[in-house]
Order: structure tokens, then sequence, then C-alpha cells
């Protein structure tokens, strides 16, 4: 079973950013590409930081205005983040104006680790690196979206020939597979309840499969049973040891 890989959907044509390019630059760039962020990298290609149409707003809002009268505050100590943002608005660079350290994605990752670290930080958009971390592509949230547009007859097929025959070595019929709008629903009676619950996680981890409804029944619970006393063969077995 193979998951899509984020280089079967990214886009290989990167709006980029030098560390020296110069501010209203990097916003012309974002505004005729109509892109809400781009990859800052050095001579070598290698991405070191990440500029968002947030970094140039608050750039923005924190200059003063120069209309505006002057007040007088007692020194404070700034947080790190005072700081930052104190620093970025005097930005006149791409490379003074990014947020690092980039947040990157490999092209070999999976399309589910992609989603997974743009949830975990927030971000719409990844720079895609290369073997040797080097600014390949770019992908977006909607570009990892294409995965759940995969037809359901496409999806079924995958969840028989790899699973059912070629991890769990069963007849294609032995479990009926039904995906409706990427919901799968597995019926049938399998031999141990090992088997049931590979046969649900693989089906979990296939591209485009929303839920899986679990209609499957066993005869025997080997849970407790000793791992060379199993009988499983095939891929099935890394599948177990992970269970």
């Amino acid at each position: 079973m193979k998951h899509n890989k984020v280089g079967s959907v990214m886009s290989t044509e990167v709006v980029r950013a030098e560390y020296g390019t110069p501010f209203k630059e990097v916003a012309r760039r974002l505004g005729e590409h109509r892109i809400s962020g781009l990859p800052v990298v050095d001579e070598d290609d290698k991405v070191i930081g990440v500029v968002s149409e947030t970094d140039l707003m608050a750039r923005q809002a924190d200059t003063p205005d120069p209309y505006e009268p002057k007040k007088h505050f007692r020194p404070v100590a700034l947080t790190r983040g005072a700081r930052r943002r104190a620093a970025k608005s005097k930005a006149r660079t791409a490379g003074q104006l990014m947020t690092e350290p980039p947040v990157t994605v490999h092209a070999d990752d999976t399309i589910v680790e992609a989603a997974r670290t743009m949830v975990q930080h927030r971000v719409e958009r990844l720079p895609v690196l290369d073997e040797a971390d080097r600014l390949v592509g770019i992908v977006t949230r909607r570009d990892l979206l294409t995965v759940f547009l995969r037809p359901d007859e496409e999806i079924r097929t995958e969840i028989v020939e790899q699973i059912l025959v070629r991890a769990l070595w069963l007849p294609p019929r032995s479990i009926d597979v039904a995906v409706m709008e990427g919901v799968v629903t597995l019926t049938g009676h399998v031999e141990r309840k090992s088997e049931k619950e590979i046969a649900l996680s693989m089906t979990r981890q296939i591209d485009g499969v929303v839920a899986v409804v679990d209609k499957l029944t066993f005869r025997l619970d080997d849970a407790r049973i000793q791992p060379q006393e199993q009988a499983l063969h095939g891929v099935a077995d890394d599948w177990l040891r992970r269970l």
C-alpha cells in the first residue's frame, strides 16, 4: 500500500524571495501571484524563512504615523515577541521581515504527514524540499485536499488488492467492501481478531478514505497468543506489530 506523496501534488513553480529582496518587491510578488506567503531562500536554494501577508500587515501596522502626536512612555523590558515585532516594524527586506525557522516538508513525505504539519503549525502552505533540503516546490491546503477527490471505485480496488489479497492473503470476495463518498464499509467474517484490526487500521490509512464502518466479525480472539504462535503472513506481520 502506497500513500500519495507530497511531490505528486505540489506546484514546482515557486514564487520566492531572497534575503535582500526589498519589502515592496515582496508585496508586489504576493499581490501579482495572488498568494498569501512565499519562502525566503539563500544562495544555495535552502529555505531560511517564510514571509506571509500577516508579516507585511504587522510591519505596516507597527509603522509610526508621522502625523500622530508623539507619545512619551517609560522604558520597559520588552518580551521576546515584542522585540521581534519591533524589529519587523523597521524591516526593509524579506530577510528582516521573514518568520523563522521555516515550517517545511519533503517531497517524499505523505500527504497525511503534510496535512498534520499544516494543522499543527496553523499554516496554509508549506515549502517542499528535496533530499538535499533544497526548495523544489510548494504545497497548499487546496493541493492536499485533492486526495479526497479519489473515485470511490479506485479506493475500493486498492483496499481489495493491497489489504485483503496482499496483506491478509484473503480471497478478494471474502470481505464485502463498499465505498460511498469516501466512507468505507467492511462486512464479513475473518478467522482472527488481529486480522480484523489490521484490515480496519490499513483501510483508514488509504488515501481518500473519510471514515471506516466496521461490520466485521471474527472466530478467534488471538490477542493473548504469543507472537511466535501467530500465523499471519506477509505485510500483515508488520502491521500487527504496530497495533
